[in-house]
């Protein structure tokens, strides 16, 4: 169907550049997610020659990447009209959700690199903006081995319990930072990033709470990558360990020393505003596992007609439609109302609710569309079944949606 845009504030110049990124994301990225998902080895998603650094490339000659960054530093962010970053995210979700978490933290370090006033680290905030070669690439370091939803808990009170200590640690002496330790295969980028934001265990005593956040550059001596991760879902996403041996990090690269920034609640803040992003994202998997499920309706013909003429179809339809439409609603408020506020001011429990919403939306959602398509809905000819996968995978990602349910109620 003809999509019928609800949000009337919405400016033709915001409107042509979600026009540009569907575009792109059904043009590249969805070809590309099919062919990636395929792959038998994960290793080949990155191997050279593979059509991940072209959709990379496509997607910085556009100029997506310097959406959030100051026009002062070469990006465009000034430009940007209301809402624009949030309609070209959720067509990046529609097209294909692995691919499209990929570029969202690839750009992660950059972003935030634009608080830290060490000259280097200003420098790269231009050379990013710079870069159409994808050569330099971001990943989010806070995931590990013993600390997957540790991170969850730690935006809360229970984050002080020293047992909850992270397993990268820090140590300062002199003008660096002794890194050892390591993070888990989990996380995005692990095995292509350049850079990481990093979190880092400052002091045990405090638990999660005590940690410090950095900007690292990943090719410092005594770091190493494990493989990429074989998974179910998102296989186009690159995942992979990264491990710190002995790694020297100088001290004004860690950007917050000071524990007791997170927590105060900046932690929480931090992982209200990145699941928001994620609320957006999976709304948009969500509309597309719905158009081919309508898409397919119209075509299959059962008992003479059309089976969206059977009243069961009709139903089953009506409610994935309803769910997609709240599931949209709600992830574009809560991201209105940061884009207004700013990050300081977002609301985490609004943010976890949309990640929440929005994948679990998608995840029946694409469930539903696999029953409409009967057994075609179980081959790779049609696309819901990635879908399928991909939401699935979303349910875990960036917090399991039941540790992040406690973290936000928290609030209440």
């Amino acid at each position: 169907m003809g999509y019928l845009e609800l949000d009337v504030e919405l400016s033709d110049e915001a409107k042509a550049m979600q026009e540009t990124a569907r575009k792109f994301g059904m043009e590249v990225m969805r070809p590309a997610g099919i062919e990636l998902d395929k792959l038998a080895d994960p290793a080949d998603v990155i191997a050279e020659g593979s059509v991940l650094w072209d959709m990379f490339k496509q997607h910085r000659e556009l100029g997506f990447h310097k959406m959030g960054i100051p026009k002062a530093a070469g990006g465009m962010m000034e430009d940007m009209p209301p809402m624009a970053r949030t309609l070209i995210a959720e067509q990046m979700g529609y097209a294909d959700v692995g691919l499209a978490v990929s570029l969202g933290v690839s750009g992660m370090p950059f972003n935030i690199a634009m608080m830290v006033p060490d000259p280097d680290i200003q420098k790269l905030v231009r050379e990013y903006a710079e870069d159409t070669e994808a050569g330099l690439i971001g990943c989010w370091g806070i995931t590990e081995p013993d600390h997957g939803s540790d991170w969850v808990i730690g935006t809360t009170s229970a984050g002080a319990d020293p047992r909850l200590v992270p397993s990268l640690r820090g140590e300062l002496k002199g003008d660096e930072y002794i890194l050892n330790g390591r993070k888990s295969a989990w996380v995005s980028n692990g095995t292509i990033a350049t850079h990481a934001v990093l979190h880092v265990g400052l002091d045990p005593s405090k638990g999660i709470h005590g940690h410090g956040l950095a900007i690292c550059p990943l090719d410092l001596p005594g770091i190493s990558r494990g493989k990429p991760l074989d998974k179910i879902g998102q296989r186009p996403l690159n995942q992979g360990e990264i491990i710190f041996e002995e790694v020297k990090l100088p001290k004004s690269y860690m950007f917050i020393s000071d524990p007791a920034i997170f927590g105060s609640g900046m932690g929480k803040m931090f992982l209200g505003t990145a699941n928001t992003g994620m609320g957006v994202l999976l709304s948009g998997l969500a509309q597309a596992a719905f158009d081919e499920a309508l898409k397919y309706a119209k075509e299959r013909i059962q008992g003479g007609v059309p089976i969206i003429e059977h009243q069961n179809i009709k139903l089953k339809l009506f409610k994935m439609f309803s769910m997609v439409e709240s599931a949209r609603a709600f992830a574009r408020r809560v991201s209105k109302y940061n884009v207004a506020q700013g990050p300081m001011r977002s609301s985490p429990a609004h943010g976890i609710t949309a990640k929440v919403l929005s994948t679990e939306t998608a995840f029946t959602v694409a469930s539903e569309a696999i029953q409409i398509l009967g057994g075609y809905g179980l081959t790779k000819e049609y696309p819901v079944e990635k879908m399928f996968r991909d939401a699935r995978a979303s349910m875990i990602e960036d917090g399991t949606n039941e540790a992040l349910a406690l973290a936000a109620a928290e609030d209440f």
